[in-house]
């Protein structure tokens, strides 16, 4: 049984190339300091993404994703996307 808590443990942070600093040093500690479980650093600049994972030492760099590699999660069992597919944007006929 799983019981919903109000504790945010993921985020997934879109890294602006407006405000990169922001997303990717100042907000990052922010969720240090809120000891997130994961997050989830995305960056369209270079079509991949860090994958951090919470420790007693804060967040701990897991991998760096790209391609065809698979994005999943232990927290979601049925969640698994490749990161070419997270990026890829639908052509809309017309």
């Amino acid at each position: 049984m799983t019981v919903a808590t109000s504790r945010l443990w993921l985020a997934a942070e879109i890294v602006s190339s407006d405000d990169h600093r922001t997303d990717t040093v100042t907000k990052k500690q922010l969720y240090e300091e809120m000891k997130l479980p994961r997050l989830w650093m995305i960056d369209p600049r270079y079509d991949n993404l860090e994958v951090y994972h919470g420790s007693p030492y804060g967040l701990l760099l897991k991998g760096i994703l790209a391609g065809g590699e698979i994005l999943t999660e232990s927290l979601l069992p049925e969640f698994q996307i490749t990161v070419a597919d997270l990026f890829h944007t639908p052509q809309i006929p017309g």
